[in-house]
């Protein structure tokens, strides 16, 4: 199977992926309908909002245009060489979240042998088996495991930082890409409107905040009026009625009133001045910062934690949760790993 094929492949993915959630389409629609509905029995973040935004953010990129101006990028990748069996450990903490891994492994013409996460265990199966209906050539590039990865190239594996130190045991003795805890950051300077703060709330709540491109940590200028944000996410209210949500919002502010720590309760989410990143789910951090101040100096050390940073001049806000294809996550490039394994595997 050439570039062009597999190109064309997930493009038709793509569409397919569009069209189901529109209805349009009479052979997927309902597939996609009870898959959807099926997930928050599986894990309860996985709301049917959740699982269609996940969907719709991947079928965006999945055009013709789009995956052709992304892999123009590789010449490389035109030459047809033995492939190699990429291992890849599949995170779960927000719905297909390991698919640009999936896809990246594939469309270099390499093989994948998949470990999928326990909390997302049938979203990138779903996937994997309408691209083998668009192309059975797929079907002998496409294998799911339960179990340890075994008989692999190289490995592709994502999760926390306390996993990581697991993943670098086992997979230490070969070529792997292994990524940690990553958190998105948002730098306001007061001039922003109604709309930009209101999209901003889209960055901190979709997937109720448990993505690496969620914004977890605001930088507010000195003068900053904090009630503008109160206000501004009050569509996000709903939220609190979902259960695991609630319960995070509900200890945590017990939690902050227990050991006397000032906090403003916003009535469905925390804000908190804190100097940390990684705020708990329910919860905002910020901090404040002098405006002739030098923000590199300010975050320091925690930029290689970072994986977006929102703002005027940045990522726009509204955006953290539709990377192009070229948005790697730790901001590593997935195809130039593959492409040195391979080289480094035929030499």
């Amino acid at each position: 199977m050439d570039l062009k094929e597999r190109i064309e492949s997930f493009a038709e993915l793509g569409k397919i992926i569009r069209e189901s959630l529109d209805g349009k389409d009479a052979i997927y629609s309902g597939r996609f309908e009870k898959l959807i509905e099926k997930q928050q029995y599986v894990n309860p973040w996985f709301t049917p909002e959740n699982v269609r935004l996940a969907l719709s953010a991947i079928s965006a990129n999945l055009t013709l245009e789009k995956i052709m101006e992304w892999t123009r990028k590789y010449p490389a990748l035109e030459y047809t060489a033995e492939p190699s069996t990429i291992g890849i450990v599949m995170a779960g903490n927000i719905p297909l979240v390991s698919f640009h891994d999936f896809l990246s492994v594939l469309i270099s013409g390499n093989r994948v042998l998949a470990k999928t996460s326990s909390k997302d265990p049938e979203l990138p199966v779903a996937l994997a088996q309408i691209l083998i209906e668009i192309n059975d050539g797929f079907e002998k590039m496409i294998e799911f495991t339960d179990g340890f990865l075994k008989n692999f190239d190289a490995v592709i594996a994502t999760g926390s930082n306390n996993t990581s130190r697991y993943f670098e045991y086992y997979f230490g003795k070969y070529p792997n890409l292994i990524r940690k805890n990553r958190n998105s950051i948002a730098i306001l300077t007061g001039s922003e409107d109604d709309s930009e703060l209101e999209k901003l709330g889209e960055d901190i709540f979709s997937y109720f905040g448990l993505g690496c491109r969620n914004v977890s940590k605001l930088y507010l200028p000195e003068d900053y009026n904090i009630d503008k944000l109160k206000t501004s996410w009050v569509k996000y209210s709903e939220l609190i009625n979902h259960t695991k949500y609630g319960n995070n919002y509900d200890y945590h502010k017990a939690v902050f009133m227990v050991n006397r720590e000032a906090f403003d309760d916003c009535g469905h989410f925390i804000l908190k001045e804190e100097k940390g990143l990684a705020s708990p789910v329910s919860v905002i951090f910020y901090e404040f910062y002098r405006r002739d101040e030098d923000f590199s100096s300010l975050i320091g050390s925690d930029m290689d934690k970072i994986q977006c940073i929102v703002g005027k001049g940045m990522v726009e806000f509204g955006k953290t949760q539709w990377p192009e294809l070229w948005n790697y996550a730790d901001n590593i490039d997935t195809i130039e790993f593959i492409l040195k394994k391979n080289k480094e595997r035929k030499l």
